[in-house]
């Protein structure tokens, strides 16, 4: 009967730990993990699941550190996508854009921000769900925007009537996160 118990046990333990403790990837990381980037140390605060259809789901993460808060998105399709953004103010881009949204349905093709050009390169209706939360998923579309040089990123999205957000990131390479250590 012990047997059973600790066979059992084991396949417990296995199940919870997803990743090689030997080898912690980038796309390994969850909620109270701990990693390096950019000179700073900073733990995941918030685990978030982007469900975009067809059983393909994103993923982001909330960091914080001392003095800073950035949000880490991973997305895995043939290759693997890491972007870093900050959420900015909506308000403090073009009121075209809004506009835009309330009278087409969508923002602009091309959005200036910063003094950087952005292109609309994609439009995805999705569901947000913060993966702690035992509540429903959110409905809301994203609009990716690619700078020309393609390393920034400018993401609009749309809630519902008129809720907005949008932040600014960077792609990232998954070599500038070291030292990632479970919680």
């Amino acid at each position: 009967m012990a047997f059973g118990f600790f066979k059992k046990k084991k396949k417990d333990e296995e199940e919870r730990l997803h990743y090689d403790p030997t080898n912690i990837h980038i796309r390994d990381i969850r909620k109270n993990f701990i990693l390096d980037y950019d000179l700073k140390t900073w733990e995941i605060a918030a685990e978030y699941e982007y469900d975009w259809g067809n059983e393909y789901f994103t993923y982001e993460y909330k960091l914080v550190c001392a003095d800073d808060e950035v949000y880490l998105y991973i997305e895995e399709d043939d290759e693997l996508y890491i972007i870093v953004s900050r959420k900015i103010n909506f308000g403090k881009l073009d009121e075209s854009v809004e506009d835009s949204i309330r009278d087409s349905g969508r923002p602009p093709k091309i959005v200036e921000h910063d003094g950087k050009t952005f292109y609309r390169e994609s439009e995805r209706p999705g569901y947000f769900k913060n993966i702690e939360s035992k509540g429903e998923s959110e409905e809301f579309v994203n609009w990716e925007y690619i700078d020309e040089s393609e390393e920034w990123v400018l993401n609009i999205e749309q809630w519902n009537d008129d809720a907005f957000e949008a932040s600014i990131g960077k792609f990232t390479d998954p070599s500038a996160f070291s030292n990632i250590l479970p919680a």
